[in-house]
């Protein structure tokens, strides 16, 4: 799997106790081969990982040198040509799996890159492997892959240090152990699964393995070599320890593509694409959102062999296209029309992560920017990005379970993406960590009082500079009870408002209040290719209240380390002094925000407020408010002149 190389551990692991796991590898037999590289894909009878005498081998199954695709004929043979820098893999079909290691980490490749990489890397890169071996025999085992399955997407654990991964251990995995995820089912990572420091990777795994099922890995830009200053070696200690940068696997209807769509470091290539990429050409090396053009062409190759009526999902960091970073060229990826092309005729899924955000991007949907950056319009196929497991990078104030809150971008919390096949249908549902799997969505109400807080915030936030106070003008101390209401707010404005985290498109929010009132609640943002809209009344006060003042920032002790004051995040970032909203900037704008304004002649007193979704599913939320109207706000605080 790994070439001929080793590498020494940095931190030394406890084997996990787990059911009973298929452990092997691709069976790589010593020798030189010439310009082409064969061998036979078998079925492993006794599990040991070697192709021994009465296997047979298995036909119709792909192989792929990264480049060209073949299908095995009668007996499992096949034959490819060997290219200089190659990951060898078998494509898992249906029906069958591939083996794992220790760390539950599919095994189904072999790294070829003779004289190994071109550069000294931090991490260790690829070793020199030597010519291509005699052959290579890739073992499989039938599996109880039916065509219904579940698998955990997981977008962005992104940890950059120990105690990072101790959270996602103690939130994510726990969380996945409550799924009852079995045979046939899996998890995948898509990208940013450590933040630049590889060596994190292994005790990562092996948290995760205690979910019991494969863990398959798609690479993001936090998980490459940042020290390679060529595009060949930027994903060399990834393929050693991990997976390839590209590949497939089958589980029922279902055929998934793992690409890398960042180009790292990008250069005059990507400059000259499509204008909007001089960060190509900066002294410091940057990536570009980018397929690279083997990969185009590998997946050509790859579909030519897989049933039209197949549904393709495509894996990849970068999302193709998305809202939150809709006119930033180097977030989105370049030639995201040409996949499309690709896919045309077929049913399709796009699996993202990379925002920090949640986002349901139905067909026929279209934001301002995406033809600007990266040349598409309306959507042909659905496009999802699963959130990220570390939130907004692990920030934010502790919950009750001792983790970091991390509410993300759109007002989402951390969390999974679940989704569940049934052939090529499938429905999708998000899982906020270590809360109750029921809750989905946020309702609060935006009061005049919350606009004033929100834009005094965001404006001294988004506007830094020398004389920039350290201190926020407004903490959530300032805001006034948010579920009373006088009269005249009722006259200025107040609207329910529901995040509803995985909304899309088809989504139906409704609002009633006993007999009094009803109403349809209307998304905050057109999806038509119209201007974004921006500002107080756009945003979700629930998130907000709780990302605009983080007191954790100011957690200090007398006797304790100096950097366990306050706290790190993203390559040892230091958060401490004054409480600070979570973040660099405040934004007010979101995809899945509904609202509706409520009457302005609402009797006085308390009511309660009802509020339902209805998802693409059909399935529902209700969530209640209890609000109060008053002809006056009573004072907050403590009356001393009573006594």
């Amino acid at each position: 799997m790994f070439g001929k190389g080793t590498m020494t551990a940095a931190l030394v692991l406890w084997p996990v106790v787990l059911a009973a796991q298929w452990q092997a590898a691709p069976e790589v037999i010593e020798g030189e081969s010439s310009d082409t590289i064969a061998g036979v894909v078998f079925e492993d009878l006794d599990g040991n990982g070697r192709l021994d005498p009465g296997e047979p081998g298995l036909p119709g199954v792909m192989v792929s040198n990264g480049l060209d695709v073949v299908v095995t004929d009668e007996d499992g043979r096949y034959e490819l040509p060997v290219r200089p820098d190659m990951d060898l893999s078998v494509v898992q079909p249906s029906g069958w799996q591939v083996p794992v290691d220790e760390r539950m980490v599919p095994r189904f490749y072999y790294a070829h890159k003779p004289g190994g990489s071109t550069e000294a890397l931090r991490f260790g890169g690829l070793p020199d492997t030597g010519p291509a071996p005699a052959r290579v025999n890739f073992p499989l085992q039938r599996a109880e892959h039916g065509d219904r399955f579940d698998c955990a997407i997981i977008g962005d654990s992104q940890t950059y240090s120990n105690d990072e991964v101790g959270y996602f251990r103690h939130g994510t995995v726990t969380d996945l152990l409550d799924e009852d995820l079995g045979a046939g089912d899996c998890m995948i990572y898509l990208g940013d699964v450590v933040g630049d420091d590889l060596e994190l990777l292994d005790r990562l795994m092996h948290a995760g393995a205690a979910v019991g099922v494969p863990q398959w890995l798609v690479v993001g830009n936090h998980d490459l070599d940042l020290d390679a200053t060529r595009p060949e070696n930027a994903t060399d200690t990834w393929r050693r320890i991990a997976a390839p940068g590209h590949y497939a696997f089958e589980i029922g209807e279902i055929t998934f593509v793992a690409l890398n769509n960042m180009v790292f470091p990008c250069g005059q290539e990507d400059a000259r694409r499509r204008p909007g990429r001089d960060y190509c050409l900066a002294e410091d090396t940057q990536y570009n959102g980018r397929v690279s053009d083997e990969q185009v062409e590998w997946l050509g190759n790859l579909l030519e062999h897989v049933d039209t009526n197949r549904r393709v999902v495509i894996l990849h960091h970068v999302p193709l296209v998305s809202f939150v970073d809709a006119d930033s060229p180097r977030h989105q990826t370049d030639n995201a029309k040409r996949l499309y092309e690709l896919l045309d005729g077929r049913p399709a899924l796009s699996l993202a992560g990379h925002t920090h955000g949640l986002e349901n991007l139905s067909p026929g949907v279209w934001y301002e920017g995406w033809e600007e950056q990266v040349g598409v319009g309306p959507l042909p196929f659905r496009h999802i990005i699963a959130g990220a497991a570390s939130g907004s990078w692990w920030q934010g104030d502790f919950d009750i379970h001792g983790l970091p809150m991390a509410i993300q971008r759109l007002g989402v919390p951390k969390g999974v993406l679940m989704l569940s096949f049934d052939g090529v249908d499938y429905t999708e549902r998000y899982r906020g960590t270590r809360l109750d799997p029921s809750i989905g969505q946020w309702v609060s109400l935006n009061t005049p009082a919350f606009r004033d807080w929100f834009a005094r915030i965001a404006e001294w936030k988004n506007n830094p500079g020398a004389d920039q106070h350290p201190v926020p003008p407004l903490s959530i101390h300032d805001l006034p009870d948010n579920g009373l209401v006088t009269r005249a707010d009722l006259a200025e404005g107040v609207y329910v408002t529901a995040n509803v985290w995985l909304g899309s498109r088809e989504t139906e929010v409704h609002a009633r209040i006993e007999n009094q009132w009803s109403a349809a609640l209307s998304p905050t943002q057109p999806d038509d290719g119209d201007e974004r809209l921006e500002g107080p009344l756009h945003a979700d006060p629930f998130s907000f209240m709780r990302v605009l003042s983080v007191a954790r920032t100011a957690i200090e002790s007398r006797e304790g380390e100096a950097r366990a004051q306050g706290y790190e995040t993203f390559q040892g970032r230091s958060n401490r002094g004054v409480p600070q909203p979570q973040g660099r900037r405040v934004t007010g704008h979101n995809m899945h925000l509904w609202q509706a304004r409520l009457p302005e002649d609402l009797a006085d007193g308390v009511h309660v407020v009802e509020v339902t979704s209805t998802d693409r599913h059909g399935r529902q939320l209700t969530d209640r408010l209890v609000i109060e109207v008053h002809a006056q706000r009573p004072p907050r605080y403590w009356r001393h002149e009573a006594w």
